[in-house]
C-alpha cells in the first residue's frame, strides 16, 4: 500500500514540475535565448534531480528514483515549453 501511494505522488509531483515548467518557459523564458538552447533541458533536469535528492533522502519509500524521473520531468517540460514558443514566434 504504501508503494502504491509513493508511486502515485511522484507521478503526481512530476506531473506538476512538467506542467510548471513548460508554461514557465512558455510565458516567462519567451525571448530569453538560452532557454531554447539544446542543453537548457539537461541542465534544468539536472538541477531539478538534484534539488528533490535531499527531500526523497528523508523519505524512504519513495526512493532516489523519483527524484530522477521528477527531473526527466522537468526536463521535458523546458523542451516542450520551447518547442511551443518555436512554433508561435515568426521565423526571423
Amino acid at each position: 500500500m504504501i508503494e502504491l501511494l509513493a508511486a502515485f505522488g511522484t507521478g503526481a509531483v512530476t506531473l506538476w514540475g512538467y506542467l510548471k515548467s513548460r508554461n514557465f518557459v512558455r510565458n516567462r523564458l519567451r525571448f530569453v535565448d538560452a532557454a531554447h538552447t539544446p542543453v537548457a533541458p539537461v541542465v534544468a533536469g539536472a538541477v531539478a534531480a538534484l534539488v528533490a535528492g535531499p527531500v526523497v533522502w528523508l523519505l524512504p519509500p519513495v526512493g532516489i528514483f523519483a527524484a530522477l524521473i521528477f527531473g526527466l520531468g522537468v526536463g521535458a517540460g523546458v523542451y516542450h515549453g520551447s518547442r511551443d514558443v518555436r512554433k508561435q514566434l515568426p521565423p526571423g
